[in-house]
């Protein structure tokens, strides 16, 4: 089979590659574009370390074919950070202790991005049910939870 040429926008950079047709988005990104915060957990879309933003919505990138990323909007955790300063939830993560081993932290940053990008208030019933894709091995979730209860008062210009 040919390869698929796909033009698509990582972090807010127009990107081009090359994938096989059933390559996942997960593999492209990680070993064509070089993206690797994205982990590979299960393969299956259990486990959330593979998650990405793609047009405004959490996915699996396990389960999502490269070549469905044509003309579409992904960001990765990559995408978080600016130059000059960590997002509100990477900071509020490293300042909770709210990662162990780190492999299922990028998951959980990307899904609690897009959730306090839909509810800067969340309960923490909201809290976890937005984040109940994502699985931790190492934690448990109460650090996690404070994790983004801290971030969303930052982002609402909340001083704490």
């Amino acid at each position: 089979m040919s390869k698929s040429h796909v033009s698509t926008t990582i972090n807010g950079e127009p990107i081009e590659f090359l994938c096989e047709p059933q390559q996942t988005l997960l593999d492209a990104l990680r070993d064509d574009v070089g993206l690797t915060g994205t982990k590979d957990g299960c393969g299956s879309g259990d486990c959330g370390a593979c998650s990405v933003i793609l047009d405004g919505r959490v996915v699996c990138s396990c389960l999502v074919l490269a070549p469905e990323a044509e003309g579409r909007k992904i960001q990765t955790v990559e995408g978080l950070a600016t130059k000059d300063a960590l997002h509100p939830i990477q900071k509020a993560f490293l300042n909770e202790a709210a990662l162990q081993c780190g492999f299922c932290t990028p998951g959980f940053l990307v899904s609690a991005k897009a959730l306090l990008e839909r509810n800067n208030n969340p309960t923490e019933h909201e809290i976890r049910f937005g984040l109940a894709g994502n699985i931790c091995r190492c934690t448990g979730y109460d650090k996690i939870v404070r994790a983004v209860q801290i971030a969303a008062a930052e982002m609402r210009g909340e001083t704490r």
